[in-house]
């Protein structure tokens, strides 16, 4: 893994893209953590992140106010999952892209940056649990995520993009920077899926 985004980002889809072709399509229905979001609407709502995050890397406007796609809807939504996750990468990678501002969001492109790859890496666990599945991130990309959603988080908080923090047994003591990351974002790094 290289220390640019762009090298995390690619980190963070190869992690993320094989957790999504093993997703059976009997378990789209399914809960996950991310408790506003069964697994086919966590799905729309990445498609939707994900291609999105491509327009604010070449600092154009995004549009978050349309419903996402139906993607799992579309026969070949794995594949697509894969290519635009590959454009999302090269996008970042492009010259510029972690520096200025990103679109409409007034917000430094590489804080943009590490708000999408927190997205892939947070939300690939959140559909690994819903699915049984086993997921484990780079630790570099957790540390880094750590640092930024650490800053993040208040502001998050009020925009409603992150739960409260979740309280970890013996006040973390002893936890993962994986786990401090899941209770950063409102998630119970012990949530398992209903039986």
């Amino acid at each position: 893994m290289t220390n640019s985004l762009s090298g995390r980002l690619g980190t963070a889809v190869d992690g993320f893209l094989p957790v999504v072709r093993a997703l059976p399509d009997e378990r789209l229905t399914d809960p996950t953590p991310c408790s506003e979001y069964d697994v086919r609407r966590l799905l729309d709502h990445l498609f939707q992140v994900v291609v999105q995050f491509q327009l604010l890397a070449v600092k154009k406007d995004a549009d978050f106010s349309a419903e996402p796609e139906a993607v799992t809807e579309r026969a070949d939504w794995r594949d697509a999952f894969a290519a635009e996750t590959s454009a999302l990468v090269e996008a970042w990678a492009a010259p510029g892209a972690e520096e200025g501002t990103a679109g409409g969001m007034g917000l430094p492109a590489s804080v943009v940056g590490h708000m999408v790859l927190g997205d892939l890496v947070v939300h690939a666990w959140d559909l690994a649990r819903a699915t049984g599945q086993d997921y484990t991130p780079a630790p570099a990309v957790v540390d880094d995520l750590l640092v930024v959603f650490g800053e993040l988080a208040p502001a998050g908080r009020k925009m409603g993009v992150f739960g409260e923090e979740h309280p970890l047994p013996a006040g973390g003591a002893g936890a993962s920077a994986w786990e401090r990351l899941l209770a950063l974002t409102g998630r119970d790094p012990a949530w398992t899926r209903p039986r």
